[in-house]
């Protein structure tokens, strides 16, 4: 899950790795007895962690449309080396394989969560893999029980599935200095690079080079699934089948200048439409939401563009915005028009006591500080799924699988998020690696998924996105679908059962 830099970055408690150094020793001119010994021990590295266990395998079933499904889930580690083979990373991976014989054409497909700092358990747990947990929604609590249940909308009757979690993600470690780790892991291309990298290893040890490939991504992971795919078509030598971008953020730079530029204020009014008609009891659909679309990308825009000195753009502006989101229309007055999605929130639920959800707006908790002027605890999705994901994928992994290690389990991991590159947000855009992907390869799909209530990753950014990339070859290709709910709409069933049916099209799987 993104952060945005024009927002006040939700809190999320959680343990943090704390990087220890030793300091360098100080030489002098003329050494006191044992110094010399002692500068020739700091010149020794310091033994690394213990080494993680072999590759660890369990035989589960699945039950899926009628259908039981045998397979192989595999816990194990793959390195990550550098250019003098010295390994500087161990990446943990979660795999399901189905049982039987091996048919070439049974397609793999690989999957990576966002942040940066997020494991890649809530697609494992709560999207695509086969078994899951029940989190994200409003009736979800952080007590309930870490229980696994056959997931109905799993992808395993058709594909094969890889989990992957980055450095400083679920159990995956770097090997190497604090400094070292930052240049080399959290950086944006860096993270491309080895991730890549990783794809490319794991399907030369598994002999699936010959295989259908498919890259997911959610959220930054969502930025991270057309750029992954390309570098492995382009630098790597692999051809990938398709790209599923969940929740994604595609292209952060129009946050890099939101006082001049109107773009960030119209990617994020219908998803702000969409909730307050979701309080109304309205049913999300295309059509319900094709006239707020059609005035967000027209005239908003060109209203925002005639700027704040213009008295009747602002009249405008508020006669449409306020009956839109369902603010007071002085509220609406105040901001300009321009609608920042925490003060969105905070607006909304002020008066009930209540925190919405920056992923899910109509996902709320109680505010432990309802006098306070902004809100001072952490998100309410963020801090409501840590404790179900974290404790099924830690029980799952030590005691289903046996793969024993002595290490804490990182689902959200704050200090991966803060000593990312800096000003990443503003920087990424993998909409030109999309562009070049579909261009190199003419078989080659894309499909773009998001929930409607989502402030994070507003869906219509990418509609905007997409707008501005041109046709190459049948339509299907590239498509943009929206449902109900939030970053992780998923969470409610029919939602996930609609990704489903999008998603068996792109693999050419008939329902």
């Amino acid at each position: 899950m993104r952060r945005s830099p024009i927002a006040t970055t939700a809190a999320v408690a959680i343990a943090a790795i704390i990087a220890t150094q030793a300091a360098p020793s100080i030489a002098a001119d003329a050494p006191a007895k044992g110094d010399a010994a002692a500068a020739s021990a700091d010149k020794v590295d310091k033994p690394g962690p213990p080494p993680f266990p072999a590759d660890a395998s369990i035989h589960q079933t699945v039950h899926v449309n009628g259908k039981t499904l045998s397979y192989t889930a595999t816990v194990g580690s793959l390195p990550v080396r550098d250019a003098e083979g010295k390994k500087t990373a161990e990446i943990v991976f979660t795999a399901y394989i189905l049982d039987g014989p091996r048919d070439p054409n049974r397609p793999v497909t690989f999957a990576f969560n966002g942040g940066p700092g997020a494991a890649s358990v809530y697609l494992n747990l709560g999207a695509i893999g086969p078994r899951r947990i029940n989190f994200g929604a409003q009736a979800d609590s952080a007590s309930d029980p870490a229980v696994l249940k056959d997931n109905p909308g799993t992808w395993l009757d058709f594909t094969d599935l890889v989990f992957i979690d980055p450095v400083g993600t679920g159990f995956s470690r770097s090997l190497v200095k604090a400094d070292e780790t930052d240049k080399t892991f959290f950086t944006i291309q860096g993270d491309i690079g080895y991730l890549s990298r990783i794809v490319y290893d794991w399907l030369s040890k598994n002999g699936r080079m010959a295989s259908p490939k498919y890259v997911v991504g959610e959220s930054y992971g969502g930025f991270r699934a057309p750029a992954v795919a390309h570098a492995l078509q382009v630098n790597l030598g692999v051809g990938v089948s398709g790209v599923v971008m969940v929740s994604p953020a595609l292209d952060g730079r129009a946050a890099s200048d939101p006082d001049t530029s109107p773009l960030v204020w119209a990617a994020t009014l219908p998803s702000m439409a969409a909730a307050h008609y979701e309080r109304e009891g309205k049913a999300l659909t295309p059509a319900l939401m094709s006239e707020v679309e059609t005035y967000a990308r027209t005239d908003y825009i060109l209203d925002l563009m005639r700027g704040v000195r213009d008295k009747a753009a602002i009249d405008r502006i508020v006669a449409k915005v306020a009956p839109y989101t369902g603010l007071d229309p002085v509220a609406v007055r105040r901001m300009g028009g321009r609608i920042e999605s925490r003060a969105f929130l905070r607006e909304l639920y002020r008066d009930d006591g209540r925190l919405g959800s920056w992923y899910d707006s109509n996902v709320t908790s109680f505010d432990p500080y309802p006098l306070a002027p902004d809100q001072r605890t952490g998100d309410p999705i963020l801090q409501g799924i840590l404790a179900p994901t974290t404790s099924a994928m830690v029980d799952f992994v030590t005691r289903e699988v046996g793969w024993k290690v002595d290490a804490h389990y990182e689902a959200l991991n704050p200090e991966v998020n803060r000593r990312w590159e800096k000003h990443w947000f503003t920087s990424i855009e993998s909409a030109s690696d999309l562009r070049e992907a579909l261009a190199v390869d003419p078989k080659l799909k894309a499909l773009i998924v998001h929930g409607y209530d989502d402030l994070s990753c507003p869906y219509f950014q990418s509609m905007m996105v997409v707008a501005q990339i041109p046709a190459m070859g049948a339509e299907d290709r590239l498509q943009v679908k929206v449902y109900p709910g939030g970053h992780m709409f998923y969470s409610r069933r029919d939602s996930q059962a609609a990704l489903r049916r999008d998603v068996l099209g792109l693999y050419g799987v008939r329902p």
